[in-house]
């Protein structure tokens, strides 16, 4: 992967946060996806709520997998810790990482096809185990990386670039989390940056597993089939002398809309879906009614956006222990800690074995 580095030009009236720092400070290399991917959106909020948050770009981690959305992470505060894993395994990564070192911030980017297909076992894990950890998932519903093929979030009677219909019936992260029992599950739109930069705050400083599913558009691979320009007509009528390719620039598509209001969104291709953005008097507290409103929303074919669940202590259905709470492990990072401290000895060891025997 190729990283165009971004000149430091701060000019001196620039805002501050309180470490003193500027915007610039939380950015990170230039951007290789296509000209008005909705994931280059995501990425500004992300950098407009670690600045606000004032957050230590040395004290965040933040880890990927596999993906056009995977490549978010180098876009980002380039001064925090990274790791971009294999396809589906970025959970894995953030539990050890967690695990060996509690004080850090931990961000996870990830896909529709990273989270939902190769690495849905992994996603269901961490957030069983509620692993200290904000997720988020660039959701397009196509696998832009690999030419545009339906995800798992792809909706049906949706078609696809070379005008294939899905008819597999969507997974939504969002009922999952809830079923699963996380505790702060949100929906947004990457072109709402008004709505996106205070969930991704709040999801930061959550304790325990935090997810945000962000609606985020291709500008790729949703042109219509219809059409005569299309690159899907293009190639089935002429014969390239070699294989190569070429994305117009879009615009960034955003939206604008009050609590409790819907709003059509058009796409790239001419194509529309609906956000209904949660009313000022809903209650994110109770996990079965936010599940039925998810669903009787979903059902009129509209997409609910805002915080849609968070559990509260005390709650019968509220927050769960977080993943250092149910292990035990001490405050003291495990990375920090001395081998005489790690380290059981001999007998320690075989009273450990014996318990297994």
């Amino acid at each position: 992967m190729t990283f165009i580095a971004k000149p430091k030009v701060v000019h001196p009236s620039l805002p501050r946060n309180v470490l003193g720092l500027v915007r610039r400070d939380y950015e990170g290399a230039l951007s290789t996806l296509c000209a008005g991917c909705g994931h280059d959106s995501i990425t500004a909020a992300i950098v407009e709520a670690c600045w606000r948050g004032s957050i230590e770009p040395q004290n965040l981690v933040k880890l990927s997998g596999i993906g056009c959305s995977s490549k978010t992470t180098a876009y980002f505060v380039s001064g925090a810790h990274g790791f971009n894993s294999v396809h589906g395994r970025m959970p894995s990564i953030a539990t050890g990482a967690s695990a060996a070192n509690r004080r850090l911030t931990y961000i996870g980017v990830s896909g529709d096809g990273d989270t939902l297909s190769i690495g849905l076992g992994q996603f269901c894990h961490a957030v069983r185990r509620n692993l200290d950890m904000l997720y988020i998932i660039e959701n397009n519903g196509v696998y832009g990386l690999t030419k545009g093929q339906f995800s798992a979030s792809a909706d049906i009677g949706s078609k696809a670039k070379k005008g294939e219909t899905n008819f597999q019936p969507p997974i939504d992260p969002v009922l999952l989390a809830m079923n699963l029992g996380a505790s702060f599950v949100a929906r947004s739109f990457s072109g709402d940056k008004r709505q996106l930069v205070p969930l991704i705050e709040a999801g930061l400083r959550h304790r325990g597993f935090a997810l945000i599913d962000v609606l985020s558009p291709c500008v790729t691979f949703n042109d219509h089939e219809g059409s005569t320009k299309s690159y899907a007509y293009t190639r089935e009528h002429y014969e390239p002398a070699v294989q190569a390719d070429f994305v117009p620039p879009e615009r960034e598509i955003t939206a604008e809309y009050g609590a409790g209001e819907a709003l059509p969104v058009t796409m790239h291709d001419g194509s529309r879906i609906m956000l209904r953005k949660l009313d000022e008097a809903y209650e994110p507290t109770d996990r079965a009614a936010a599940q039925a409103r998810v669903q009787e929303r979903l059902r009129s074919g509209e997409y609910l956006t805002g915080l849609l669940y968070l559990g509260r202590e005390g709650d019968a259905d509220g927050a769960r222990p977080e993943f250092h709470q149910i292990n035990g492990t001490p405050e003291e990072p495990l990375n920090s800690l001395p081998y005489e401290a790690l380290s059981p000895g001999s007998e320690g060891l075989a009273k450990l074995l014996a318990r297994y025997r």
